[in-house]
């Protein structure tokens, strides 16, 4: 293919032709001019040969130097700063990161989702990471990535499916990896926290070779990243640090707890005095105002006793230890002028560890079960014990640990033929397998060790009875043998995978209008995807305590064949357009959609751009989604039915007395429909030198047919309406509609003495039901300033929402999901700017991020905006051989404070972090070839 090797080559992605790149290494949108001259880029998101720089659609493209000038030092760290990256998602920190991805990270660009955003490797689909995120759908892990071996990233924030098919509802994300390499380039960077914990070391080598028809060139890199614990962080590392009143008192190491009362059984000051040597000596005699016995001189509860301790909040990880070996790299081999052999290649393993929190245990019927409550003859008394595991009792810190393994491969030949026509004909196959490992009770030892054996049931309150001092077993040290007694490692194994076989053929000049040449191309695609969570089998069941998976696996096929072509109309107005269908077969039955896409560029003049493109994409059905087998989520519910039959004619938003933690029996659903989504983008770009360039684009995303869990609260409220309250009473609902049916049928409530109670368990399941819209605008500026004493390049972005609502079922109140009372935490605002000077062999560049409010904790008001700025110094000390020093988090800044966020560690982990300052030094050195 022509042009491979200019300077002006951008790989483009998205939605229509000719989408525009950046002139110069920014991390802005693209609204620079080119150089190029009438040199021919190929542009991998439309296929389409031409000499044009930009066009329909914006794209924001950063560069290797942008990345090491930035001092980024990870892909999620770079994708964090890019202001159209506006979706919460889960960080290192994170609880539900832990329990279901562990080490993994995402993307979501537009806030609509990581499972709406594609994100490719060399412009090709990579295997998604194979445990779903949340529990729920696939999505891709870009942790993997190596930062130190990535040529450039682009990021589209429209809808590309008309190029690349399902996913890329949001935008697509494409990591083009070093290949044009001369010589070999080493690399070392060393990291290291200015408060403690987290050092990093990391080697790249990186190099190329090549005779007259034989080429090839890779990288490596090793990473050894040691873990952040948030013991090491003041602001985390006991429960004083919350700035709610209430919630800084000591965890509940040792508990026990009477349901009726409502109150905690004291185990005496001599009790806890004997564990004191737990958790590094930090246990103690504590109380909970509020839940202790009555007390008629105060007229009110005393405090609640137990034995606990401030400190062991911190045993977990703020920066996950990570070891790992990535490889990129590309042959090729020249059969004849017109054709040429190509294989692309990558290999990574990593071995992940962290930890979220210490294991525990607490009585439970069954695994997961809402049902915690047991009578003791030993007291007479309704009984409830629960406990957590101290590091002195575990043998130390008990982390989960990770080993996963990617690979792909992509052989194919390449060439031309005619006067413009170009071939390409690949295979690509990717893989991702992973083995996680992390503690688990296994309750019925736990049961058997703490309670004995069971005696029976009372008759009077239906509770299971043991007989258990509770000074035997409970309130005492356990030995680690003990303890390796009842729990072991559960043990997953899932794996990935994707295969796509990919013809494409190409004609920049496929005839001439008086205005230029008309270009075309064609594609069409065959491939297979499938997952295997292949769970540990005793996760299915009731064997480990509060823990009860689902299993899931499945595959499907896929065949696509697409068009696209791009019309100079006149010589200031261009044309484009593009469209696709795809069809994905699955489970015994066909999903298909057409998408397309059409743009519009008009140039009244040389340094103005006014663009717009409209396209459609969709989402096949998530193949967790489709194929999770049935498991246990615990979730919160109001029994709407209960508190009606106790308060008569109560509405139903004063039922929040009746808040019950249950269990969500949740199970796949195998007639899902696509997901479809509209986006419209417009635009203007101004560039009146190759030096100064400013571009502002509206941008609206619509989301239709969007995958949801049927919600837990609806039916609750559905049965409450459905169910009279009296014997001969009235419903709300029709008992016989097929509304009223479902919803009595998904709910499960205790049985006591023969009579129903509280809900247990709601059965859902995921369903073509929600809507999601979002608009805003994106504003890119960038310019360059030549002086006596050095070159200044300022760059800024800036994305700003007007709306982003969201709509669960039809006929619902239509959310906002910018309100601080949504339950959403997605800033309206998100900016990012630097400035760089440079001057001979140094260069310097400050930068900076700006997060804008986020709702606080209580969701009644918003925390102010935050600020994070980095800098970073360069100098060339030969040709061969640069330095750099870089300085993250410059101004040693901490989360912003809410005084209202009384959950551990006391701010949102999806988008602060309390690493603080962080400085890294790197060295690099060239042998051979051209300069650095």
């Amino acid at each position: 293919m022509k042009g491979l090797g200019t300077r002006s080559f951008r790989i483009l992605l998205g939605l229509g032709v000719c989408l525009p790149a950046m002139a110069a290494p920014v991390w802005a949108q693209d609204a620079g001019t080119s150089d190029s001259g009438g040199e021919e880029i190929i542009v991998t998101g439309s296929r389409i040969p031409t000499i044009r720089d930009q066009g329909p659609s914006p794209v924001t493209t950063i560069d290797s130097d942008t990345i090491r000038a930035n001092g980024y030092t990870s892909v999620p760290e770079l994708l964090a700063a890019m202001t159209q990256n506006s979706g919460e998602t889960q960080s290192p920190q994170s609880g539900s990161s832990a329990d279901f991805t562990p080490g993994a990270q995402q993307v979501d660009l537009r806030g609509l989702g990581p499972n709406h955003t594609l994100v490719l490797v060399n412009g090709r689909r990579i295997a998604d990471f194979p445990l779903p995120y949340i529990g729920r759908s696939n999505f891709t892990d870009i942790s993997n990535i190596p930062v130190s071996l990535i040529d450039k990233v682009e990021i589209l924030s429209g809808a590309g499916s008309a190029i690349y098919g399902s996913d890329a509802i949001a935008g697509v994300v494409n990591f083009k990896m070093k290949e044009k390499l001369d010589g070999i380039t080493l690399d070392y960077r060393h990291g290291r926290t200015e408060h403690g914990g987290g050092m990093s070391h990391r080697f790249t080598a990186t190099g190329g070779w090549s005779t007259d028809r034989f080429s090839i060139a890779g990288g490596i890199e090793y990473l050894d990243q040691r873990p952040l614990w948030a013991y090491d962080r003041s602001i985390q590392d006991s429960t004083d640090d919350s700035p709610v009143a209430s919630t800084r008192i000591p965890r509940r190491t040792f508990l026990r707890y009477n349901i009726d009362n409502d109150t905690y059984i004291d185990p005496g000051a001599d009790t806890c005095a004997g564990l004191s040597g737990l958790n590094g000596g930090t246990t103690i005699y504590a109380s909970r105002p509020r839940y202790g016995d009555y007390d008629d001189d105060l007229g009110d509860y005393g405090p609640g006793f137990y034995c606990g301790s401030k400190s062991s909040i911190g045993y977990g990880t703020i920066i996950s230890g990570r070891k790992g070996f990535n490889s990129f790299g590309t042959m090729s081999y020249e059969l004849s002028d017109n054709a040429k052999l190509f294989t692309d290649f990558q290999f990574g393993i990593s071995k992940v560890r962290l930890m979220y929190d210490v294991t525990s245990w607490a009585f439970e019927q069954s695994s997961s079960s809402a049902d915690n409550t047991f009578f003791n003859a030993f007291t007479g008394d309704i009984d409830d014990w629960s406990r957590q595991f101290t590091p002195e009792e575990t043998g130390g810190l008990e982390m989960q640990r990770s080993r996963q393994t990617t690979y792909s491969i992509t052989p194919g030949i390449r060439g031309n033929f005619g006067n413009a026509w170009n071939y390409e004909l690949s295979f690509n196959y990717s893989r991702y397998k992973s083995v996680v490992r992390w503690p688990q009770i296994i309750n019925s030892k736990a049961q058997a060790f703490f309670l004995g054996e069971q005696l029976g049931i009372d008759e009077d309150t239906g509770y299971p009875i043991y007989n258990a001092n509770p000074a035997t077993n409970f309130y005492r040290a356990l030995t680690p043998a003990e303890y390796d007694s009842i729990s072991a490692d559960t043990v997953y194994r899932p794996e990935s995978w994707t295969s796509n076989l990919q013809a494409t053929l190409t004609n920049g000049e496929l005839f001439q209008l008086p205005a230029g040449p008309v270009g075309v191309a064609v594609v069409a695609e065959y491939g297979k995807q499938g997952y295997n969570l292949n769970p540990d089998p005793l996760a299915l069941t009731d064997y480990y305590y509060s823990w009860k998976d689902s299993d899931g696996a499945g595959k499907r096929s896929h065949a696509a064949i697409g068009g696209e072509v791009r019309v100079p109309v006149l010589d200031f107005i261009s044309l484009s357009g593009a469209g696709r269908y795809d069809t994905f077969g699955f489970d015994g039955r066909t999903v298909d959609k057409f998408t397309y896409n059409g743009g519009i560029e008009i140039r009244p003049m040389q340094s103005l751009l006014l663009r717009a493109a409209y396209g459609t994409a969709f989402r096949a059905p998530d193949l967790h989604y489709v194929f999770t087998g049935p498991g246990n989520v615990e979730r919160g519910v109001t029994d709407y039915y209960t508190c009606r039959v106790e308060n008569e004619g109560i509405d139903y938003s004063e039922c929040g007395d009746y808040e019950l933690g249950i269990v969500a029996n949740r199970t796949g659903n195998r007639e899902l429909k696509a997901e479809t989504g509209k986006t419209l983008t417009a635009g203007i770009v101004f560039s009146p030198s190759s030096r100064l360039s400013l571009s502002v684009d509206y941008f609206r995303v619509r989301l239709d047919n969007q995958v949801d869990d049927l919600s837990v609260d609806q039916i609750a409220r559905d049965e409450a309406d459905c169910r009279p309250t009296e014997e001969g009473g009235g419903t709300v609902l029709d008992p016989n509609s097929q509304t009223c049916r479902e919803a009595i049928a998904r709910i499960t409530r205790f049985i006591r003495n023969g009579e129903e109670g509280d809900i247990a368990s709601i059965a859902v399941n995921p369903i073509n039901i929600a809507r999601e819209k979002t608009s805003g605008i994106d504003v890119a500026f960038r310019g360059s300033l030549p002086t006596s004493f050095g070159d200044f390049t300022l760059s800024l972005a800036h994305s700003h929402v007007f709306k982003h609502s969201f709509q669960q079922y039809p006929g619902d109140p239509i959310e906002n999901k910018l309100a601080f009372d949504s339950g959403y935490y997605l800033p309206r605002d998100k900016s990012n700017g630097s400035i760089t000077w440079t001057a001979d062999a140094l260069q310097f560049t400050f930068s900076g991020t700006r997060l804008g409010k986020l709702p606080n904790y209580d969701e009644d008001a918003f925390i102010k905006a935050s600020y994070l700025f980095n800098a970073t110094l360069q100098y060339d000390f030969t040709d061969h051989m640069r330095g750099s020093l870089t300085i993250r988090n410059l101004f040693d800044t901490n989360p912003v404070k809410d005084p209202t966020w009384s959950s551990y560690p006391y701010y949102n982990t999806s988008w602060f972090d309390s690493v603080g300052r962080s400085v890294f030094l790197q060295v690099t050195y060239k042998l051979g070839g051209s300069a650095l």
